[in-house]
């Protein structure tokens, strides 16, 4: 019978399915972080469990940490408290850290892919929405809720329900200026941010086909924001490439064994999908956000859509959302004076899109009204990005290369963007206070934010290129 890629992994990994419920999941790889961690370990330690399997999780400290002065204490009471019990607690329970000063630090869902932790055909959960992300790598990657990370560290395993699947497939070549945070942002204002509510999504289509890993992760990335449990593409030949002679990647003839499974792990011809929705890659061009969901998107040369628009049941939080934006139906995004940029997040910024920027501001200037923040996604992509010259364009250019961290993404750090101001962020989410209380933010590509950074408002960057 032809399966899909995520039933061939999905039964692979069934321990056992409890009659007209969910079924027991084994999981092969367990990241944890400092902050939905620190209520798991203590539920064990009350019961008096140990961690089941300590050699199969990964620890990082991403979400709280500052990406300014690492070496110094952690001001922020409740974080520096978090950080200190997950180095704590993954002493005495045996877990391997990548904690700050380590080389190996960043965030969760970009160390994980750059040291060859992530691989075909896993299961993957951290208690982190954004753990879809590893699904770029054709595994079932989702995230869990704190009492779940204890259930995975007491047992392994994980009681969940089937979902239902869905195929998104993109066909055809994308435009000039067109990057893999505009296919994903086209797509969610296409079906909304509920619109894939109780699936699992794989993408598909020769546009997919000839991205990147790292443009397949920020495409997996916000599987999440349209409602989705998670997203995944099947691996091939760029799959491959990306993980050989990485850290933890297979080596040796245990490579050319694993090698041989992954090739394996694709949708059968005729396997039956519960919903596809087919997208021409043509239609797509330079994306961004209006509101406070990542489904309010719209053309960079669009206009904010009037209310007549959007469907009734929405209406009330549409003009909820205008009026935080402080913006008017009808009005055009292009040329909104923006305060700040922000080039980072588990969405995007890894090496490839620390590349891009600097390739399209080399030789040029920031505008004066701007504050640029760029944040490597670990350690190791700000090493690159030395080692490399980036930091030098960077700085010359007038933007501040910071050091690892969740950083402006989320309102949970010292990165936060003042109330009212304006910020073009290349994160995932843009609800109200993410980025701080009051903080207005304009999801969009690493391209559009950089030619956000040089003109001091919205731009298309196609007229730059």
């Amino acid at each position: 019978m032809a399966k899909t890629l995520f039933e061939k992994i999905w039964d692979r990994h069934v321990v056992k399915t409890i009659d007209g419920g969910p079924s027991v999941l084994y999981i092969d790889k367990h990241f944890i972080h400092e902050v939905t961690s620190p209520q798991a370990f203590k539920g064990l330690e009350n019961r008096g469990m140990k961690v089941f399997r300590p050699q199969q999780i990964v620890a990082t400290a991403d979400h709280n940490v500052p990406t300014l002065h690492q070496e110094l204490p952690i001001k922020d009471d409740l974080s520096r408290f978090q950080v200190q019990k997950l180095i704590e607690n993954c002493k005495k329970y045996g877990v391997e850290l990548y904690g700050l000063g380590h080389p190996y630090q960043g965030i969760v869902h970009v160390i994980g892919p750059e040291l060859g932790i992530t691989q075909p055909g896993m299961t993957i959960v951290c208690g982190d929405s954004h753990t879809s992300t590893h699904g770029a790598f054709g595994a079932i990657a989702f995230g869990i809720g704190t009492s779940e990370v204890e259930m995975v560290m007491a047992t392994q395993c994980l009681l969940q329900s089937k979902p239902r699947l869905m195929r998104i497939n993109v066909e055809g070549k994308l435009n000039k200026g067109v990057l893999s945070k505009d296919i994903i942002l086209y797509i969610i204002a296409a079906i909304s941010a509920s619109g894939a509510t109780g699936y699992f999504v794989e993408y598909a289509g020769s546009a997919i086909r000839n991205l990147s890993m790292e443009g397949r992760m920020t495409i997996c990335n916000m599987s999440i924001e349209m409602g989705a449990r998670g997203g995944m593409i099947a691996p091939d030949e760029t799959t491959f490439q990306y993980l050989k002679g990485r850290q933890f990647a297979p080596k040796g003839a245990e490579w050319d064994k694993k090698l041989a499974e992954w090739k394996e792990l694709y949708s059968d011809e005729g396997a039956v999908f519960d919903k596809e929705i087919n997208i021409d890659a043509a239609d797509i061009t330079p994306m961004i956000t209006y509101g406070t969901n990542p489904g309010m998107g719209i053309p960079v040369t669009g206009i904010v859509p009037a209310e007549t628009s959007i469907e009734e049941k929405e209406q009330s939080s549409y003009r909820k959302a205008l009026t935080y934006m402080g913006l008017q139906a009808g009005a055009p995004i292009k040329g909104r004076k923006v305060d700040y940029v922000f080039i980072g997040s588990c969405t995007n910024s890894r090496i490839e899109d620390l590349r891009l920027v600097a390739s399209f501001v080399k030789g040029r200037k920031k505008a004066d009204n701007v504050e640029v923040w760029i944040v490597p996604g670990s350690k190791q992509v700000e090493r690159q990005a030395i080692e490399e010259g980036i930091d030098k364009i960077f700085s010359e250019a007038g933007f501040l290369l910071r050091q690892p961290g969740c950083s402006a993404c989320l309102g949970m750090n010292e990165d936060k963007i003042p109330a009212g101001k304006y910020c073009i962020s290349t994160s995932n989410r843009n609800f109200e206070g993410r980025q701080g209380p009051n903080a207005r933010t304009l999801l969009a590509s690493p391209l559009t934010a950089a030619a956000a950074a040089i003109t001091g408002e919205v731009t298309d960057v196609r007229e730059y290129l």
